[in-house]
């Protein structure tokens, strides 16, 4: 049976179209009022935080380093400046894969697997990665041509031109001056992050380091406008950076080569000092090696040959050497008797080759075997007497000994502006109680007594006792900076001046050393033959390897580095001190045969004019009697 056909209802389907648009409707118009809701929010109430995003995007801030401060001899002479060079610096934002990028610099210039890692090993000290890192000095034109034509292949790689350190004086002040290098990871931690943004290089040693506030600067910025590429447009706005404060040392160009000539290619320090200001004049270390390689970076090659060399040109020798002083201080030792009152300048010791303790079979010998006989103290001093200084070491005790050179400098640092100086050792009771667990012995401060045994000591220390000397007594550190942006350095810690009982004793030492050099039997006296000023002096040997007791020293049988050191120390004109002077050679074995000819020369470079005679300013004043028979 057929169904019935049923009508479609269109007003049902109408309905439903209807109810679907409003659905519709009511959507789009909710997701219109959301947009809307939302672009107000982000037009309107986040409008600062998100133009503040733009212009981060579109404006940067780039720090800008200080150039470093000039350093100067005291003649104006440059010792350390900024040259122009071209570097090659890339940003690790910027160059995506870096450790890809530096793949390719390497096969585009031409490099060796050593500067590959070098390159990462700078690259992993970059502090921020959107800073540029150089990684690579002093690039060549044929460098710069090449990386220009491959430059599609490096992003983030660019060439930049900047001021970089240079030593024109080479390897002369390389112990004095110092020179800068890369900041490490280690100085990083320590340095403010502002004022050393953009700033790659930091004094590591010598003035360098010790003045490396001043000589920096302070760091500048400015704002600039770049594209998406990271493209700067232009400089909207800029605040200078302050240049670092030039430098005026001390040192005298003149006087560091005249005393390098004089070492003549041996092993050795030289410190000259200005006494009446502690000006340092000259400070030699030898070997010495190029400051300039370390600027840039030094090849781990190179650094390694450096470092691994039997003469140590690395080694600060006049700050960091430690030595026995040997016979050098037996001035002082002789003027610290006269103070403390154990003996008097007329006071004898009779020398017959040797010493011994009361109630002791050892026998303490004398350089002069046969013996001087009967030696008062200006005799022991011109003949450098061991007996003589053992008996007054013996009556002073190791008590007073230590408190005297002490005040001598021995055992503490003397300098000013050194950083890198040794305090040395001074002995003492409590000194060897502590580091042997042994009591003190009374043999051990009759060897004291002559500059041997535990005591040990800096060339530059022995620089100052004798300035001491020549001062008598008046303290004045020695430093290298004599003005800085015209302002002479301060002491911040002044030692107090050795002040004796009678100023008089001062005179017995000095005397003494001037007999050592101009005394018939001075054991220098060839050096005070041929000056045509006054020189007081001391000679020393310091030993490197003992002797048996009842041995003679024997070159013959000694190694080159085993032999004796040789020490001299002096100040000249001797009645109105200009200039004093201590040397050390390495194995020179002879104070008076080797250190002293050294010394005279450095002396002579200082004093003397080229006629042979004293310079005008260093000349003492005539008599009037003389004043007026010359106007006549």
């Amino acid at each position: 049976m057929p169904q019935p056909i049923r009508l479609k209802d269109h007003e049902k389907d109408a309905r439903l179209v209807r109810q679907r648009v409003i659905v519709g409707a009511a959507a789009v118009l909710l997701l219109t009022c959301v947009l809307i809701a939302r672009l107000y929010y982000l037009q309107v109430i986040q409008y600062d935080y998100h133009s503040t995003l733009s212009e981060n995007n579109r404006v940067h801030v780039q720090p800008i380093p200080p150039t470093r401060g000039l350093i100067f001899d005291r003649n104006g002479v440059i010792i350390a400046d900024n040259r122009p060079s071209f570097s090659l610096s890339v940003t690790r934002e910027r160059a995506g894969d870096w450790e890809q990028t530096l793949d390719v610099i390497v096969e585009v210039l031409q490099l060796t697997p050593d500067d590959r890692a070098l390159f990462e090993k700078r690259m992993k000290q970059g502090r921020r990665p959107f800073e540029p890192v150089p990684i690579l000095f002093e690039l060549t034109e044929e460098q710069i041509a090449r990386i220009a034509v491959n430059q599609f292949r490096l992003p983030g790689v660019e060439v930049v031109a900047q001021l970089v350190r240079h030593y024109p004086q080479g390897a002369h002040f390389a112990h004095s001056v110092g020179y800068v290098g890369r900041i490490n990871e280690k100085e990083l931690k320590q340095l403010d992050p502002v004022n050393y943004s953009g700033t790659h290089h930091i004094g590591k040693t010598g003035i360098e380091r010790f003045y490396e506030d001043q000589l920096h600067g302070e760091v500048g910025y400015e704002e600039v406008e770049t594209n998406a590429r990271g493209r700067v447009l232009r400089v909207l706005k800029r605040t200078d950076p302050k240049p670092g404060k030039d430098l005026v040392l001390t040192l005298d160009v003149r006087l560091q080569e005249a005393a390098e000539q004089a070492l003549a290619g041996r092993r050795g320090a030289i410190v000259a000092i200005e006494p009446s200001s502690g000006d340092v004049l000259a400070m030699v270390s030898q070997p010495s090696f190029d400051p300039n390689p370390f600027v840039t970076g030094i090849s781990f090659k190179a650094y390694a040959e450096l470092r691994d060399s039997i003469d140590r040109p690395l080694y600060n020798r006049v700050l960091r050497g430690l030595y026995p002083p040997g016979s050098t201080i037996k001035p002082m030792v002789a003027v610290s008797g006269l103070d403390s009152g154990v003996v008097t300048p007329a006071s004898r010791v009779f020398d017959p080759g040797f010493y011994q303790l009361p109630n002791y079979d050892h026998k303490y010998r004398n350089w002069n075997r046969s013996g001087d006989g009967w030696v008062n103290m200006e005799t022991a001093i011109m003949r450098s007497n061991d007996t003589y200084f053992y008996d007054l070491a013996h009556k002073m005790g190791i008590d007073r000994l230590h408190d005297y050179m002490s005040r001598f400098g021995f055992g503490q640092r003397v300098a000013l502006d050194m950083f890198e100086e040794s305090s040395g050792l001074m002995p003492s009771r409590e000194w060897k109680r502590a580091r042997y667990r042994q009591a003190w012995f009374p043999g051990e401060t009759l060897i004291l007594g002559i500059g041997q045994g535990y005591m040990q000591a800096t060339p530059l220390q022995l620089a100052q006792a004798v300035a001491l000397m020549a001062n008598r007594g008046k303290w004045i550190r020695p430093h290298l900076a004599k003005t800085i942006e015209g302002q002479p350095p301060l002491d911040p810690n002044p030692m107090p001046d050795i002040v004796l009982r009678d100023p008089k004793y001062w005179d017995a030492g000095r005397n003494g050393m001037e007999q050592v050099v101009h005394g018939a039997r001075g054991t220098a006296h060839k050096v005070g033959a041929t000056s045509v000023y006054r020189i007081a002096g001391k000679s020393g040997t310091a030993q490197v390897v003992a002797i048996k007791q009842g041995e003679k020293y024997d070159r013959s049988k000694l190694q080159e580095r085993h032999r004796d050191h040789a020490l001299f120390v002096a100040f000249a004109p001797a009645e109105d001190p200009k200039i004093a002077v201590a040397v050390m050679v390495e194995n020179g074995e002879s104070g008076s045969g080797v250190a002293a000819p050294v010394v005279k020369q450095v002396m002579d470079a200082w004093l003397l004019g080229e006629d042979g005679q004293l310079k005008p300013e260093f000349r003492p004043p005539q008599p009037l009697a003389e004043q007026q028979s010359a106007n006549r």
